[in-house]
């Protein structure tokens, strides 16, 4: 059997990577609808709604679950890890994008001379979730996990 053969046969993989695509998928559609223009970095950008972070663990950990039972360890792996991504995205990457964007309003109003380098471009805001963007992402890639494996 060839690579591609078994990650494509690979229903834990499958739906975590499907739950990417998705989320990364409507996140560019709402910035579209939002702001009247496609903005190509939402297609693999971080931040936003819905947390393609999230979509994409929770696929796993729910494909794990129906694969492996909740007795496993492959289940008990996805859902330590899906739990400290969500809280990672909330909480530090978060706070993260809010400190980027105070130091780039300082630097908008009062323009320091610093290294050329540092003020090239703006730091990157879109970095965390709020918790409506992270649940949003959660029940995507569940919903999803739940439609790719119906009966293992």
């Amino acid at each position: 059997m060839d690579v591609w053969s078994q990650m494509l046969g690979n229903q834990v993989l499958v739906s975590a990577v499907t739950g990417w695509v998705a989320a990364q998928f409507l996140k560019t559609l709402i910035d579209f609808a939002l702001n009247k223009s496609f903005n190509a970095e939402r297609l693999v950008g971080s931040g936003g709604m819905p947390s393609s972070h999230s979509a994409t663990v929770c696929g796993m950990t729910t494909a794990a679950m129906l694969k492996y039972g909740t007795g496993s360890f492959e289940f008990a792996i996805s859902f330590v890890l899906s739990m400290i991504v969500m809280y990672d995205a909330i909480g530090v990457r978060r706070e993260t994008g809010k400190q980027a964007k105070l130091l780039n309003s300082i630097l908008m109003e009062n323009p320091l001379k610093l290294n050329a380098e540092v003020l090239q471009e703006k730091l990157k805001e879109y970095v965390g979730h709020t918790p409506l963007q992270v649940m949003a992402g959660a029940i995507l890639g569940i919903v999803l996990a739940l439609a790719i494996n119906p009966c293992f």
